[in-house]
């Protein structure tokens, strides 16, 4: 599997094309692209790539990681997956675009296929397993791929810090309890690829996140 990241946006959201190279097959997880000129760099690459992108899947539906989530399902004939929880999110994109002052065209946004924990999705040979982590929101969700031992986790989890909880869905206790019980028991060495910044490991996050001693 190959894996190619594009920060975008002014929240610096990180964008993931993800494609078996043997048969050209990707999905795109969290898509935060909010303006043309980011949308034309993402489609290059695919383009360049010969990527046939059948999947979105988002982390969350929170703006930032959701902008450009219909605009891919249109373009590419694609559905879109995330948690029933974030659905409102989802609904309501609009409404966080002014929330946060955004002057962006942004509908909102249908989700096509609902996740649950324990779902098993597949690209080529490889398994992403479906880890629902609430807390930041409501329908947080993590993409774990063992054979990589890679998990992409969204806002859950960050280098030394963790998602925020103040906004609607968000909640303090379950997002330590998510990141205790589902996140920290992946093997140590597990790759943990954020929303933001850089990525980290669950071991080095048991060690040292100060929110989580």
């Amino acid at each position: 599997m190959k894996i190619q990241q594009f920060t975008t946006n002014l929240f610096q959201e990180n964008t993931f094309v993800l494609w078996n190279d043997k048969t050209n097959d990707a999905i795109i997880i969290d898509p935060g692209m909010m303006n043309n000129s980011e949308r034309d760099i993402v489609d290059k690459f695919i383009a360049d790539k010969k990527l046939k992108v059948n999947k979105v899947l988002l982390t969350h539906a929170h703006i930032d990681h959701a902008a450009s989530a219909a605009y891919i399902s249109t373009k590419y004939g694609c559905e879109v997956f995330a948690n029933l929880g974030d659905n409102s999110l989802a609904e309501g994109l609009p409404m966080q675009a002014q929330m946060f002052h955004l002057k962006i065209d942004v509908q909102p946004l249908v989700i096509h296929k609902y996740l649950i924990d324990d779902d098993v999705l597949t690209l080529g040979d490889e398994a992403i397993e479906v880890i629902a982590t609430p807390g930041h929101s409501l329908g947080g969700l993590v993409y774990y791929i063992p054979n990589i031992k890679t998990a992409f986790v969204g806002d859950t989890i960050f280098q030394r810090s963790i998602g925020r909880t103040d906004l609607p869905g968000g909640n303090f206790g379950e997002l330590i309890e998510s990141i205790k019980t589902k996140i920290f028991k992946l093997p140590h060495e597990t790759v943990l690829i954020p929303g933001h910044g850089p990525s980290t490991t669950v071991g080095e996050e048991i060690r040292c996140n100060p929110y989580l001693q």
